[in-house]
C-alpha cells in the first residue's frame, strides 16, 4: 500500500532523517516509534509530500505522489489545524468537499463519525468551545470522513482522556478490519503494543529495528519476569542475575541475564519485598526500545 525507501532529510547542519525505509500493508496497523525528536514527524511529513526528502522515495500502490493519490489518504497531524470561530458540522463538510465529496455525501458521512464520538446534537458549536479531546475527535474526522485507504496518524490520542482512548483505539482497529492501512505514530511503547502487527522504531533519525511485533521481540527480546510486589521497590536492585529494571511502584519487569534461573530470581525476592504475582513473559517492546538504544523512551 505504501512503501517509503531510504528517506533523508537535513536542514542545514542537522540530519533529521537519515535513511528510513517503512512499509505499511492493507489490513495492517504500522507503529512508527520512537522518542520525541527521533524523526517521525518529519518522516510522515516526506511520505505526505509536505517535505521533499533529499534522497529516497514514496509510492503508494506502486503510484508516486500526485493529487489523485491524495483521495486515498486521510492525516491526522500532531499539531491542531482548526479553524476556531467555525462550527463543526461546516468544518466536516469543508474538508470533505476537498476531498471531492458532495455535499449530501459528506452530511451522511458527517453525521456518523458524530454519533460514533458521541458529538451528535453538537454540530452548531464553534470549535473553540470543546474540550482538547473532543478537538481531537474533531481533527480525527476530518482526516477519515472521505473513506481513506491510507491512514496517517501522528500521535492519535493526544488529549484524549482513559474513556476516549479506548474508543479510539476500537475506532482504529475496526478501519484495520475494513483493509484500510494505518500508520500509527507515537513515543507511547505501550500504546503501540497493543495496536500494532508491524512497527518501525527510530532514534535520532534511524531506523533502530523493524519487522513484525512477534519477531520483533523474538530477535531482539530477552526473557523477562513480571512482578507485582509490595513494599521498597529499589531493593529488586539487589537480586543476582537480572540485567535492566523497568520499575514502577508496585510493579516491575525484570530482565534475565543469560542462563539466569527465574526459580532463583523468585527466591531472592521473597527475602526482599511482598511478592503478589509472579511469572515469566515476553520481553514488553519499552524493554527492547531501552536495550536497543540504552535509555528509556
Amino acid at each position: 500500500m505504501l512503501q517509503a525507501s531510504h528517506l533523508r532529510k537535513t536542514f542545514t547542519s542537522l540530519v533529521a532523517v537519515d535513511d528510513v525505509s517503512l512499509t505499511a500493508r492493507a489490513g495492517k496497523i504500522l507503529g512508527l516509534l520512537g522518542p520525541n525528536g527521533a524523526g517521525k514527524t518529519t518522516t510522515i511529513r516526506m511520505i505526505l509530500n509536505i517535505l521533499r526528502p533529499d534522497r529516497g522515495h514514496v509510492s503508494y500502490e506502486g503510484r508516486p505522489f500526485s493529487k489523485e493519490v491524495t483521495s486515498i489518504i486521510g492525516y491526522l497531524p500532531e499539531e491542531r489545524g482548526l479553524y476556531r470561530k467555525s462550527r463543526l458540522q461546516d468544518t466536516v463538510l469543508y474538508f470533505a468537499e476537498l476531498r471531492g465529496m458532495t455535499r449530501s455525501a459528506a452530511r451522511v458521512a458527517a453525521g456518523r463519525w458524530f454519533r460514533k464520538f458521541g458529538l451528535e446534537g453538537q454540530e452548531g458549536r464553534r470549535m473553540e468551545e470543546l474540550s482538547k479531546g473532543n478537538q481531537q475527535k474533531i481533527q480525527f474526522i476530518l482526516a477519515v470522513v472521505h473513506d481513506p485507504r491510507l491512514l496517517i496518524l501522528d500521535e492519535p490520542f493526544s488529549g484524549l482522556d482513559p474513556v476516549n482512548q479506548e474508543l479510539m483505539k476500537e475506532i482504529l482497529l475496526d478501519l484495520r478490519e475494513e483493509g484500510k492501512a494505518l500508520v500509527f505514530s507515537t513515543h507511547q511503547m505501550e500504546q503501540a503494543e497493543e495496536m500494532s502487527e508491524d512497527i518501525t522504531l527510530i532514534d535520532r533519525g534511524t531506523v533502530v529495528l523493524a519487522g513484525g511485533l512477534t519477531e520483533v521481540k523474538k530477535r531482539y527480546g530477552k526473557n523477562s519476569i513480571r512482578v507485582e510486589f509490595g513494599g521498597d521497590g529499589t531493593k529488586l536492585r539487589q537480586v543476582d542475575g537480572i540485567g535492566r529494571i523497568a520499575l514502577s511502584p508496585n510493579a516491575a519487569e525484570i530482565e534475565l541475564m543469560g542462563g539466569g534461573d527465574p526459580q532463583n530470581i523468585l527466591k531472592q525476592l521473597v527475602g526482599l519485598v511482598e511478592v503478589r504475582s509472579f511469572e515469566v513473559v515476553q520481553p514488553s517492546l519499552r524493554s527492547i526500545f531501552m536495550n536497543a538504544v540504552g535509555r528509556p523512551a
